[in-house]
């Protein structure tokens, strides 16, 4: 299969080697650099200007023209606005997962589509089955780079029209294929974190965007410890960045966010990692998206993970009576740090089936 690919060239190694692989096998590739931020200050956190240069440069050794084009737009409409308002609803969202959905898998194939190309490409870990009933999305060779946890909401229209050449390989090999062929970037740092934020310390961006709401910070037992500044600048599980220190009364160990009393505007934490507030057994969850369009079956037993590289967890999924668009997991071991706001995708084998947006959980 052959025919003309746009790839998503973002600086970076990975999707420097997937056109590089699609260039070998016989397609016509070009590529395209998204700006999906723009700065609103003279100091720059994303550092789109510096990746703009790799990516001319990796185009350049590869010889295919490369483009340019902005959705900061979009990227603000689809995915920051939402971010900001999961936010202020005390969850803790994962922009990545609306990002691929509304920017390089809705957004970027408009535009190649509406160019005359036949893909789209990118340096995402994972493996794509292109087969008669439908296309398969499953999990990447490398477990460790696996990236369906943040593809389970592309649909099959999308995921038709698109290749992941790098789903078989591990990340060694794709630097060793990127040093032989020369590649300017084979040595780049991976980027980590999210664009729009950088270096900076998470709390200061979103001040910036969600005023402060101080409150108390307290032990499952009530008693006070000091003050938080919102609750939207902590996340369960959490170890840091509490500002309690030692506490007088209190013993030589790390302390927690173990839970968000949102209706007090109270930060609960304690000192013990597994304390049982942060363990859950089961959790509703809503948004449900399946890759294939539908569940495997009305219950059905399989494997999930609720944050990116967590092992797979063996689970019971089962909807919820009145609400088809919702859904209960029972998993077979506690589950630590179960976050509202952000994804449970689930599995059978390498098979990704879908997920959704964890509503709540069950200490």
């Amino acid at each position: 299969m052959t025919g003309s690919v746009v790839v998503g060239l973002s600086g970076g190694v990975d999707s420097a080697v997937a056109a590089l692989l699609l260039k070998r096998e016989g397609w016509a590739v070009s590529g395209l650099f998204m700006k999906n931020w723009e700065e609103d200050d003279a100091e720059s956190y994303c550092a789109a200007a510096e990746d703009l240069k790799e990516a001319r440069a990796v185009a350049e050794r590869l010889d295919i023209p490369l483009a340019t084009v902005n959705f900061s737009a979009e990227y603000w409409d689809r995915v920051f606005e939402h971010f900001l308002a999961e936010y202020r609803a005390g969850r803790t969202p994962n922009p990545d997962v609306l990002c691929n959905r509304e920017i390089k898998f809705r957004a970027f194939l408009d535009h190649a589509l509406e160019r005359g190309a036949d893909f789209i490409a990118t340096g995402h870990y994972a493996r794509l089955s292109h087969e008669p009933g439908g296309t398969r999305l499953q999990r990447a060779a490398d477990e460790e780079k696996d990236q369906t946890y943040f593809l389970y909401m592309v649909g099959q229209a999308a995921l038709s029209r698109s290749l992941f050449p790098l789903g078989g390989l591990h990340k060694k090999a794709v630097r060793e294929l990127a040093r032989e062929a020369g590649l300017p970037n084979f040595q780049r740092k991976d980027s980590t974190g999210i664009c729009f934020i950088g270096e900076r310390r998470f709390s200061d961006f979103l001040k910036r965007y969600l005023p402060a709401n101080p409150g108390p910070i307290v032990t499952p037992e009530g008693v006070e410890l000091g003050e938080h500044q919102g609750l939207m600048y902590y996340t369960l599980g959490q170890r840091k960045g509490m500002g309690i220190g030692g506490q007088a009364a209190g013993k030589e160990a790390p302390w927690y966010v173990v839970d968000k009393d949102l209706e007090r505007n109270r930060l609960v934490v304690a000192q013990a990692h597994d304390h049982p507030l942060l363990l859950s057994s089961a959790l509703t969850a809503a948004d449900l998206h399946w890759v294939a369009g539908a569940p495997p079956g009305i219950r059905f037993s399989c494997q999930a993970r609720i944050r990116h590289r967590q092992p797979l967890q063996a689970c019971a999924f089962q909807p919820v009576a009145d609400d088809p668009g919702r859904c209960l997991v029972r998993f077979d071991q506690s589950q630590r740090a179960v976050t509202p706001g952000q994804s449970i995708v689930f599995y059978q084998g390498d098979d990704c089936l879908g997920g959704g947006i964890i509503q709540s959980r069950a200490p």
